[in-house]
């Protein structure tokens, strides 16, 4: 008889994967013309976007090495980062809707047929998300205008001059979490109703007339 090594990385493995298919379940949606053109400006917006991390790494280890081997500090640098991180975290959050990897909690939707979910992220977008990011662009728009208008700099000595850039840069990833959201909200609306036609059933369509 075979015992099974409770120590074994196999097990590891496996209720690791079982967990991590449970967090980042995805609901198969299909894509229309129009969202998959969207899709990719915002992927690529997303994917540049992960380059800022890069730099944000380059930025701490010289305020690091500044600070600790010549005995240089710098608020100009400690500014730096957390504006870099800051853009470079925004501008990805329209990426994450865009490939569904943000994480999900709900336990019940995970269990639902196909049409079930869709239903769910209709009237998910219709009631909250979409509402929620317009009235964030409506309030984040004024607000970048008039932190430019004012000339707002860091109030800490030798910081950032032109802070309206982050807030710009806010109100930005708000627009465009609402444009990953509406080409969301197209995918939805061609399951449940055929409308923006899917892409997959064109080329069904397509298939179907060239055999005939």
């Amino acid at each position: 008889m075979t015992v099974s090594d409770p120590h074994s990385p196999e097990q590891p493995r496996a209720s690791v994967s079982k967990a991590d298919e449970l967090i980042h379940h995805h609901t198969e949606l299909p894509t229309t013309r129009l969202s998959q053109w969207l899709d990719s400006i915002l992927a690529a917006i997303g994917k540049s976007a992960s380059w800022l991390w890069v730099v944000v790494t380059g930025v701490i280890i010289w305020a690091v090495v500044g600070r600790y081997v010549f005995g240089q500090g710098s608020v100009f640098l400690e500014e730096v980062q957390w504006h870099l991180a800051g853009t470079g975290w925004l501008l990805g959050l329209a990426y994450t809707l865009v490939v569904d990897d943000h994480v999900r909690v709900d336990v019940l939707h995970e269990r639902m047929s196909l049409k079930a979910q869709g239903w769910v992220e209709l009237l998910g977008l219709l009631i909250l998300l979409l509402p929620f990011l317009g009235l964030a662009v409506y309030e984040m728009v004024p607000y970048a205008i008039r932190s430019w208008e004012l000339g707002e700099t860091s109030q800490a000595p030798a910081g950032l001059s032109h802070r309206w850039v982050l807030k710009a840069v806010l109100a930005l990833s708000f627009a465009l979490l609402l444009l990953a959201a509406v080409s969301r909200l197209f995918k939805v609306t061609a399951l449940l109703f055929g409308f923006p036609r899917p892409i997959r059933t064109d080329a069904k369509n397509d298939k179907k007339e060239d055999a005939s």
